[in-house]
């Protein structure tokens, strides 16, 4: 009887320990999968944490249909569902991403657009109603009457406008080799061309489909009071062919013609011709009225205000205007369409593919007050 007792003690003892070692087999199996899966997600996390090759995330699948499909290869139907444009309008609305790119490199390139108050518009035409005479003010007691004040004026401003256009091109070669950057190139040759057509029409520009530029509105010698809306001020150089001796006594003046809270935020506008004359020039004493940029990324300043190189801006001859001071930001307006359209062209100049791009763009004087020039004369 004992002998059969412990037996099935040894037995139970037996199942005991058999038990214990597959549930320390299960443990480890478990925590070794429990390892795979954290080495997973380990893996996951730096993947979705590393940049894409070349430091440039996937691009968005619209901006690659567009770049991929439509400039590429030519396929329309890749591109209809983000068109902007009816074919009518001569293309189709590139992606925002694209649009920004053009819009970045135009700002850096484009001289008057960087220091210009810029307008976005959705229509071809646009008009802005500014007042020309505030309402009159005073004072009064508590009880005493309170006159009428005077009608403010109003001047309604419609910057004439019209369509810029480029029109690079590639080889099909070019565009075959997928290592080819083109949303760069395209954005880099549409703003070059955008740039240098807008920035002569900002500066002179007839008005007949194209902005009006700031130098061919009238001009007279008269004071901010005594001229006409749209008229801009100008004063003399002292020197009937160049800018004589006493050139800077005239840049003083010409600065201090204009009114205080314009002058805040205001810059000059010469091309690089007569940049040069000017940085030569020195006071009584010896000093350099051009002041270098002391920081990477100032601007120089002449009498402590900066210096916007537009080489559509005359050069220094008997009867020109070549340097100009003014807060354009107050002074002149820009009124873009918001999106660039572009029409692919591969049947006019084989082998060659032309990008047709196109966007309308207006300018035009905005206050007569803000912009002030040097002419040319005795």
């Amino acid at each position: 009887m004992d002998m059969q007792v412990e037996t099935e003690v040894l037995s139970a003892s037996f199942d005991i320990v058999a038990r214990q070692d597959e549930a320390e087999k299960a443990i480890t199996v478990l925590r070794s999968d429990v390892d795979e899966v954290k080495a997973r997600l380990d893996r996951v996390s730096r993947a979705a944490s590393r940049p894409a090759l070349g430091g440039i995330a996937s691009p968005a699948p619209e901006l690659k249909g567009f770049v991929d499909g439509y400039l590429r290869r030519g396929r329309e139907a890749e591109v209809k569902s983000i068109s902007g444009a009816v074919p009518g309008d001569g293309g189709y609305a590139v992606p925002r991403e694209i649009d920004a790119l053009i819009a970045s490199q135009l700002k850096a390139m484009s001289p008057i657009r960087q220091v210009a108050q810029i307008v976005q518009v959705g229509t071809a035409g646009y008009r802005k109603l500014i007042t020309t005479g505030g309402t009159d003010s005073g004072w009064v007691s508590e009880t005493a009457a309170r006159p009428e004040t005077a009608t403010p004026q109003f001047q309604e401003i419609a910057p004439p406008s019209g369509e810029l256009y480029a029109n690079p091109a590639a080889s099909q070669a070019m565009l075959d080799d997928a290592a080819f950057d083109l949303e760069g190139w395209i954005a880099s040759e549409i703003a070059m061309e955008f740039a240098r057509a807008e920035g002569a029409a900002f500066v002179n520009g007839t008005g007949a489909n194209q902005p009006a530029g700031f130098l061919t509105v009238p001009t007279s010698a008269a004071n901010d009071a005594g001229r006409p809306y749209g008229t801009l001020q100008y004063t003399g150089s002292g020197d009937a062919a160049g800018l004589g001796d006493t050139i800077e006594l005239a840049l003083i003046e010409l600065v201090h013609t204009m009114k205080a809270g314009h002058r805040q935020g205001a810059s000059w506008v010469m091309n690089s011709t007569t940049l040069a004359q000017i940085r030569k020039l020195r006071t009584t004493d010896g000093a350099l009225l051009w002041q270098p940029g002391l920081v990477e990324g100032q601007p120089d300043r002449l009498l402590g205000y900066t210096i916007v190189e537009a080489e559509a801006m005359p050069d220094v001859a008997a009867g020109t205007t070549p340097i100009a001071f003014g807060n354009f930001k107050a002074g002149y307006l820009i009124a873009e369409r918001s999106s660039t359209s572009i029409l692919r062209d591969p049947f006019t100049n084989k082998p060659f593919v032309h990008f047709y791009a196109t966007k309308r763009i207006g300018g035009q004087v905005l206050d007569s007050d803000a912009i002030k020039l040097l002419k040319i004369e005795a």
